[in-house]
């Protein structure tokens, strides 16, 4: 388990991961992208627990996470 506090552009090269099946969001809002440096398919995840990419609201298959950016405010 791995805790994550700020922006991460790549899971495989910060955790030596290829991959996140699962999460526990306990502040913030956050975007789960499919590939590394922010690109592909997204998803939004609010505070709660996601022990699978179904819960998530994905079927097993159908993403990978590759890199995860927390959503900030804007004035």
């Amino acid at each position: 388990m791995y805790e994550l506090m700020d922006d991460c552009d790549s899971i495989q090269d910060r955790y030596r991961m290829s991959d996140c099946q699962s999460a526990h969001v306990m502040d913030g809002h956050w975007l789960m992208y499919e590939q590394p440096h922010y690109r592909g398919r997204m998803m939004y995840l609010r505070p709660g627990e996601y022990r699978s990419m179904r819960d998530m609201g994905m079927g097993p298959t159908d993403m990978r996470i590759g890199s995860i950016r927390r959503i900030m405010e804007s004035c």
